[in-house]
């Protein structure tokens, strides 16, 4: 059953919104980013969700000290690391990590295999920013990858009408949104609950 993830996420009241519709997982951008939120400001938002959904941070080119700091004040589950880090750096953090790897050409995905780690997130490499910028890669690239074995998080673009053929092509181990639920650049109630609940539809069919 492939699990969700909203990112992006700036305000109390959208993360309750997407906690109430059944999201797996928020994401709290501290990287350069018009979604960019503060350390403080993303604890307590973190306080006030339930234990069981996942918290994760994003983050490009933070020092080991900087991402142990931000997990433990803003209560992470996870750090999403979305720079030019190393799998050796990698490998000594002791915080659970998702490497980002941007995917331009079927090529990129060599990368993949790189990192030891349990998650890795594919996303566009089309945009001024380290990922969240609202567009998808050619999801056939995926087809028939080693990557598909692994937990798997889909991310680019992705919304409505177009998670279902992601999830058909890709089979991801959780899909990332953020732009996709966003109505005039910020989050949308209305377009949180439809696009779980859309998540949520096929996961049933699937599991029938």
């Amino acid at each position: 059953m492939t699990k969700i993830k909203v990112c992006g996420i700036q305000e109390r009241e959208e993360a309750l919104w997407a906690a109430e519709a059944g999201v797996d997982a928020i994401g709290f951008v501290f990287a350069e980013s018009k979604r960019r939120i503060a350390l403080e400001k993303a604890a307590a938002i973190s306080a006030s969700l339930p234990n069981e959904v996942l918290k994760i941070g994003v983050f490009v080119n933070a020092t080991k000290s900087e991402l142990l700091h931000a997990a433990k004040t803003a209560g992470l589950d996870y750090v999403q690391l979305h720079g030019d880090e190393s799998p050796e750096f990698c490998k000594e953090l002791t915080i659970p990590f998702i490497k980002a790897i941007s995917i331009k050409d079927r090529d990129d995905l060599e990368a993949v295999t790189r990192y030891g780690n349990e998650m890795i997130l594919v996303d566009s490499g089309k945009g001024p920013f380290r990922g969240g910028n609202g567009t998808s890669f050619d999801w056939d690239y995926l087809s028939g990858h080693e990557a598909t074995d692994r937990r798997l998080i889909l991310a680019g673009g992705l919304r409505k009408n177009n998670i279902s053929e992601a999830i058909r092509k890709v089979k991801p181990y959780m899909v990332d949104v953020s732009s996709g639920v966003e109505r005039n650049g910020r989050k949308d109630e209305r377009l949180i609950k439809e696009f779980i609940e859309e998540v949520k539809a096929i996961n049933k069919e699937s599991g029938e």
